[in-house]
C-alpha cells in the first residue's frame, strides 16, 4: 500500500525519497557507511503542511482526528487496541520543602501500557506494518524498546523477535518473554545486537523497529508534543528536559514542534535541554565536532548506555538548529535524583528517565530557571523496570518479631 501523504528527506545529503522507494535509511548515504560511526541517511517524515494550511487545518483539526494527518499511516483502526499516549502531565508546585518560582511538570510515560515511552514508536511501527503485510518485526533493544515491540505486536497478533544484549536487566527480559515474543540474547553489546538485527532483517524479510534506522520509531515519539502542546492549554513550555541516548525521543520532541511549527500552530520551539550520563555522553560531547570520536558507555542508566548514538545527525541538527541545550549527570546524581523524585512525587522513574529530573535538578541549582517559566521533565520509564540499579541506595530492613519492643527499636 502506497501512502502519499508524506515523503522522506534524508539528514545528511537532503535528498527526497518516495515512501515506496525506501524503508530505512537514504540508499545514497548508507551506503558503504563505516560500523564505527553514526549511520548517514537517517530520514525524516515530510508531510504537505502547505495543503493542509491551505485547507485551514487547524490544531483542533489534528487532534479531532487523532493527528493522523501527520502519521505515516493511512487508518487509525491499524493501531494496537491499547491506550498508548495520554499520559498524565503533573504540575509540581513544592519541592523538597521549597515552594517553587516557576511551574515544573513531570511527564508520566511509565503509564503507558508496557510502562514505557518506547509504546509510541511501537504502535505507530506495528500498525505501518499492519497495512504493509508484515507480519514479523524484528528490533534490537536494551530492554525498553524490546518489550515494547513485544507488548504491542501481542496486542497487533504479530510476530516479535527482540535482540537484546546479554547483560539486559532481568526484568525487561521477563517482560518480552511474559508477552510471548522471542527473544535472542546477543553476547556483545546494544550496538552489536543492533547490527546483527539488521542482517538477520536482509536475510529473512522482517520489519525492522530499530532506533533511527526505521525512520517512522521518530514519527510515533513526536506525538508527545502535541500532547503536551494540548495539556498545557496550548502553550508552548519555556523548558523540556529529555533523557539522551541514541537520540531519538529528543529528535521526536522536535519533530513534533516542528510539525506545529511548519503548519503556523505555533510560532517557536521551546529550549530543550539534552540529559546523558556522564559515563554515556557520546552523543552531546560530539556535537559540532569535525570527527566523531567513540567512547564506550558504562552507565547505570541502561536504556540511554550508547556507545554509537544511531540518531546523531539529526538530533544535533535539530539541537543546532532550534538553539537546544544539553548537559551530563553522574550515575550518583541519577541515583538521588530517582530517590528524591520517589519520595517527593510518588513517581518511581528508572534511571534513564531519572537522569532527566537529575538534568532539571543540575538547571535549576545553577539558576538557569527564570522566575515563573515553565518546565517540563520527561518520565521515559517505570523504575520496576531495572529494581538492580537501585539496590546500591535502598536498605531493606530485617524482619523482626511481632514484638511491640522489637518495633519501637526498630523505629527508633
Amino acid at each position: 500500500m502506497v501512502n502519499s501523504k508524506f515523503h522522506y528527506q534524508c539528514t545528511d545529503c537532503g535528498k527526497t525519497h518516495k515512501e515506496s522507494e525506501t524503508k530505512y535509511l537514504c540508499p545514497i548515504c548508507s551506503k558503504d557507511a563505516p560500523t564505527d560511526q553514526p549511520p548517514k541517511g537517517v530520514l525524516k517524515a515530510i508531510y504537505n503542511y502547505k495543503k493542509m494550511q491551505d485547507k485551514g487545518v487547524d490544531f483542533k483539526t489534528l487532534k479531532q482526528n487523532q493527528f493522523l494527518d501527520l502519521l505515516p499511516i493511512q487508518n487509525l483502526e491499524s493501531l494496537p487496541n491499547l491506550r498508548v499516549g495520554q499520559t498524565p502531565l503533573y504540575c509540581i508546585k513544592k519541592f523538597e520543602n521549597e515552594i517553587l518560582n516557576f511551574r515544573l511538570f513531570l511527564k508520566d510515560d511509565s503509564q503507558n501500557p508496557t510502562y514505557s515511552f518506547k509504546d509510541r514508536a511501537s504502535a505507530v511501527v506495528s500498525a505501518y506494518a499492519k497495512e504493509q503485510g508484515f507480519e514479523t518485526i524484528v528490533a534490537a533493544s536494551t530492554g525498553n524498546a524490546g518489550s515494547s515491540l513485544a507488548g504491542i505486536c501481542a496486542a497487533q497478533n504479530q510476530k516479535a523477535i527482540i535482540m537484546v544484549p546479554e547483560a539486559a536487566p532481568i526484568a525487561k527480559l521477563s517482560q518480552i518473554l511474559m508477552y510471548g515474543a522471542q527473544i535472542v540474547p546477543v553476547k556483545g553489546t546494544y550496538d552489536d545486537a543492533f547490527d546483527f538485527s539488521i542482517k538477520a532483517t536482509e536475510e529473512f524479510g522482517w520489519y525492522n523497529r530499530n532506533t533511527a534506522f526505521n525512520p517512522l520509531t521518530i514519527e510515533g515519539k513526536k506525538i508527545v508534543s502535541y500532547e503536551l502542546f494540548e495539556q498545557m492549554g496550548e502553550e508552548i513550555p519555556d523548558f523540556i528536559f529529555v533523557p539522551v541516548g541514541d537520540g531519538v525521543i529528543i529528535s521526536g520532541v522536535y519533530k513534533g514542534f516542528e510539525d506545529l511549527l511548519k503548519l503556523g500552530i505555533i510560532n517557536k520551539l521551546p529550549t530543550i535541554i539534552a540529559v546523558q550520563a556522564e559515563n554515556s555522553d557520546n552523543l552531546v560531547r560530539n556535537i559540532g565536532c569535525k570527527t566523531f570520536h567513540v567512547e564506550e558507555s558504562h552507565t547505570v542508566a541502561d536504556s540511554i548506555s550508547v556507545d554509537i548514538p544511531r540518531n546523531f545527525n539529526m538530533a544535533q541538527q535539530f539541537i543546532q538548529n532550534y538553539n537546544g541545550k544539553w548537559l551530563t549527570v553522574s550515575d550518583q546524581e541519577i541515583l538521588k535524583a530517582s530517590s528524591i523524585l520517589s519520595k517527593e512525587t510518588g513517581l518511581f522513574a528508572e534511571p534513564a528517565a531519572s537522569a532527566a529530573f537529575a538534568g532539571f535538578e543540575k538547571w535549576k541549582s545553577q539558576n538557569l530557571i527564570p522566575k515563573d517559566s515553565s518546565v517540563i521533565v520527561l518520565l521515559t520509564g517505570s523504575g520496576l523496570k531495572d529494581l538492580k540499579a537501585i539496590s546500591q541506595i535502598i536498605n531493606m530492613p530485617k524482619s523482626i518479631k511481632p514484638s511491640l519492643d522489637e518495633l519501637k527499636n526498630l523505629m527508633s
